[in-house]
Order: C-alpha cells, then sequence, then structure tokens
C-alpha cells in the first residue's frame, strides 16, 4: 500500500535538496521523493527562467506522479559582492598589497574591481576584507582616492568573480537587487511556495520584499538567510519579520572564521526555536558525497548536531545540484535523522505567546500524559500546526489544511506532516464529519489510532485556535451518525 511505504519515510526533520544538472530528470525528481525529500530549492544565482520553469513544471510532475506533495524554493541570488576579471590566476603572498578599487584597471595585475563600487566608501582602514569564501584574507592599511589598500594576511590564488565579505564593516545596500525583482516576478507566475532572501541585513530588507511582493500579487512563505555579521546582530528583528530562517553556513564562515561555527548555528537555530519560526540549516552537509558514495563520520555528526540543535530541516547543495550521488546522499541524510530521532529531545518547553498557543501546548501535553498515537491541526495558514511543532511532542503531527499552498509550505516545519486539502468550511461539525469520513474511505491513518485534534470554533481565520477534541475509533463512529 502506498501510505505504508510513504509513512516508513515519515521523519521529523524536513530534507530540503537542491535541484541541478545532477537531478533535473522527471525520474530522479520522483525518485528523490519517495526517497523523503520535502523541499527543491531552485538557486536563482544560476539558470536562466526557461530552465527553471522547466525544472518547476518536473517537480509538479513527479509530485502528481508519486501522489506526494513537496514544496519549491526559490533562493534568489542577493547583491553577492564578487571581484571582477582576472587575467588568468594572480598568486598572492602573505604581506603583499593589492588594491581594491572603483574602477578596473587593466595596467596593474593587483588592482581589484567589485560588483558593487559604493561598498568602498562604507570600509574603514583597520578593517578586514576577506575574498574567495575566507580563504584569502586582507585588512585596509589605507585608503584614498576611491581606493582601498589591503594587506595580505594569507597566502593565495585568487580567480575573477570570487565573492568578497566585510565581517566588520556595517555595509548599507538593499538586499533585493534589479535582478531579484525580476526574479520574484517570475516565481509569482509559477505559484512558488517559499522564497529564500540572501544577504538580508536589517528587517527593512524582509519589508521591501513583502511591499515587492505584495505589487505583483505573490504570498510565498519568506526565509531569511543569515549569513552576515549585521544580520546576526539583528536577528530577533529580522526573525520577526520572517516566516523562518537559514542557517546560511558558507558566508558566515567567510565573515567568522569556521570555528565560531558551531556556536552561531546553536544561537541561530535556538532563536528561531523560541519564536515558532522554522530554520534550515545549510552548506557543506555531505560535500564528500559529491564524488564518493559514502560520507565521512564527520559528516554524519554535523546532521546529527544540526537535528539535536533544533533544526527544522536540512539542506543539501553541491551534494544533488551536481554531486554523482545524489540519491545515495538524500538517503544517508534520512538514515542519519531517523537515527537521532530515536533519542531525540522531545517535548519542549516555552512559555505561550498568545491562546492558540497556549492551545497547542495543552495537547502536547494531552497527547504526552494520555498516550494518543498523534495530533490532528486543523490549519488554514499553518500556524496551528507549527504552533504545535514548536513544542516538538514525540508523536506524529498531520495537518490539514483548506489551501494546497499551505500544505506545501508545512513540507518545511518539523514534525508535521501535511495529510491532505479539504473543502472549506465555516461548519467545524462539517469539518469534522468530513475528515472522519476521508481518513476512513480513503484509509490514511490506521483508525485504530486515538487523536488529539485543535481547531477553531470560527474556522478559516489564522490563529482562532480554541478548542481541542479527542478523538478513538469509537468517537469516529460518533460524528458519522450526523450525516452532513
Amino acid at each position: 500500500m502506498f501510505w505504508q511505504g510513504w509513512y516508513s519515510k515519515m521523519r521529523r526533520a524536513k530534507i530540503v535538496v537542491t535541484l541541478g544538472p545532477a537531478t533535473s530528470k522527471k525520474k530522479i525528481i520522483a525518485q528523490l521523493i519517495e526517497n523523503g525529500v520535502n523541499v527543491f530549492r531552485l538557486n536563482f544565482s544560476h539558470g536562466d527562467h526557461k530552465t527553471h520553469a522547466s525544472n518547476i513544471k518536473k517537480i509538479r510532475k513527479a509530485s502528481k506522479k508519486t501522489g506526494i506533495e513537496v514544496a519549491i524554493l526559490q533562493d534568489i541570488s542577493g547583491p553577492k559582492v564578487r571581484i571582477g576579471e582576472i587575467d588568468g590566476v594572480l598568486k598572492l603572498k602573505k604581506s603583499d598589497i593589492v588594491i581594491l578599487s572603483k574602477e578596473a584597471d587593466d595596467k596593474n595585475d593587483k588592482l581589484l574591481d567589485i560588483s558593487y563600487p559604493d561598498i568602498i566608501d562604507m570600509v574603514n582602514v583597520g578593517e578586514e576584507v576577506f575574498f574567495s569564501d575566507g580563504t584569502i584574507r586582507t585588512v585596509v592599511v589605507d585608503k584614498k582616492n576611491d581606493r582601498l589598500y589591503l594587506e595580505l594576511l594569507t597566502d593565495g590564488e585568487l580567480t575573477s568573480h570570487k565573492g568578497v565579505n566585510f565581517p566588520k564593516t556595517k555595509i548599507t545596500i538593499s538586499a533585493i537587487t534589479k535582478k531579484d525583482e525580476e526574479d520574484l516576478k517570475f516565481g509569482a507566475s509559477q505559484d512558488i511556495d517559499i522564497v529564500a532572501l540572501s544577504f538580508v541585513q536589517t528587517a527593512q530588507d524582509i519589508q521591501k520584499a513583502k511591499k515587492i511582493l505584495k505589487k505583483i500579487d505573490f504570498n510565498p512563505m519568506i526565509v531569511a538567510k543569515i549569513e552576515t555579521g549585521m544580520a546576526l546582530e539583528n536577528l530577533n528583528s529580522i526573525m520577526s519579520e520572517s516566516h523562518g530562517v537559514m542557517v546560511a553556513r558558507g558566508d558566515l564562515g567567510a565573515e567568522f572564521g569556521v570555528t565560531k561555527l558551531p556556536r552561531i548555528q546553536k544561537r541561530i537555530i535556538a532563536a528561531a526555536n523560541r519564536a515558532n519560526k522554522p530554520v534550515i540549516t545549510a552548506t557543506q552537509m555531505l560535500t564528500s558525497m559529491k564524488e564518493n558514495p559514502f560520507p565521512t563520520r564527520a559528516e554524519v555528526s554535523d546532521i546529527a548536531n544540526a537535528v539535536y540543535d533544533g533544526s527544522d530541516a536540512v539542506m543539501l547543495s553541491d551534494e544533488t545540484a551536481v554531486g554523482s550521488y545524489p540519491i545515495q546522499a538524500v538517503q544517508v541524510l534520512h538514515d542519519s535523522i531517523k537515527d537521532v530521532e530515536k533519542e531525540y529531545p522531545y517535548v519542549k518547553e516555552f512559555m505561550p505567546e498568545n491562546s492558540s498557543d497556549a492551545v497547542a501546548k495543552a495537547a502536547v501535553q494531552l497527547a504526552s500524559s494520555l498516550k494518543k498515537e498523534a495530533l490532528v491541526a486543523f490549519t488554514t495558514s499553518g500556524y496551528s500546526a507549527k504552533a504545535l511543532s514548536r513544542y516538538r511532542p514525540q508523536v506524529n503531527i498531520y495537518a490539514i489544511s483548506h489551501s494546497l499552498k499551505t500544505h506545501r509550505q508545512l513540507n518545511l516545519v518539523w514534525g508535521v506532516q501535511p495529510l491532505f486539502v479539504m473543502k472549506e468550511s465555516d461548519n467545524p461539525s462539517k469539518l469534522l464529519y468530513d475528515f472522519v469520513h476521508k481518513i476512513i474511505e480513503e484509509k490514511y491513518i490506521d483508525i485504530s489510532k486515538r487523536f488529539v485534534l485543535t481547531m477553531g470554533s470560527a474556522t478559516g481565520k489564522k490563529g482562532s485556535t480554541n478548542f481541542i477534541r479527542l478523538l478513538d475509533k469509537e468517537s469516529m463512529k460518533s460524528v458519522l451518525k450526523y450525516r452532513f
């Protein structure tokens, strides 16, 4: 039976994979879904709209074929700062001086221009500038005539278009570029479920994105990528404006150094858990599996720690975009998460933030004390299911929604299994009847199980969840006596 096979792949922590040349065939996408992928990421730093449109179509077709709805995440480029053209390879030695300039100069091979020249005005003497994911480090020793004079702190080799980081500089450029605006319009036309904003620095960046999205009548889940020092400083305000966050460890590592990453990762995840916002941990989860069919022990430990920390989802990038073993990488990720969840610290304690949150907390406690097998949330916006997830119950959380978009977006939320989409009704009794009838008729859930169900007396309104109902086989028979 299909559903039994699907349930064997159920995990609390979710899997996000990046689609690329290695995984863009519909057959492979279907395999990835069947192996437990919940969300597909499309990286808009690469590819054109025609390619992305083709991949979106393939994902939706594979989803329909497998009978499993998955979410699509559009990761827009943002203002990634890069150097310009270099002739060949520039070999650098410690103590050398290189120049960062607003304008290119072919006559000086140690003069570098950058994609956002105005940043030079924001950098001060004594601040650091890193290149190529932090592998080449410099310090500003002089500033004059629209140029920064940088002393090399490390040896290294530099090639065209490598990234530049300014870990101690307050950069005030918009997180939404003209290219991003065009990409968002495209995302709206494709009914994308989730948008990840790159290089967010302040809450105002999220607000600007929301204004753009409102103008084009596009309402995706917004995930803020935390990848700069300024974003970390403004973490709480960014969290309050976004629907979720991503621990983008690549640029975070370049800005702060890899030795500080574990502490920073835990801090971001803990803040997201407190705020009841989904959090994705990303970058180099299984890098060795780009070329090898098996992971290193350190990589498996890294996955485990991300799950123990409280991540809602873990993400693969190059491993599935261009790697040689994408299916195996997903299987390793799935197996690693499942093993951690055998001893996961379930049932976390938080103070409820509102009445709906208090109902969710009570439902989790009730399910735990009465040994119920599952929680069921009727949810319009997804909030009720997220509220249950926040307390990390050991039992499954099934979500029933009226919105297909909400249904798909909940694929990013820890422990939540979006079950099916139901027709909207303002009558809670009819909703309950339709739910019980559907799970019995279509055998979604074993009816011998016992459920704790949350819903609102005023259905269809965000945050209106205000009652709990216990359901078992006998009470389901009672519900079905009242025909609608």
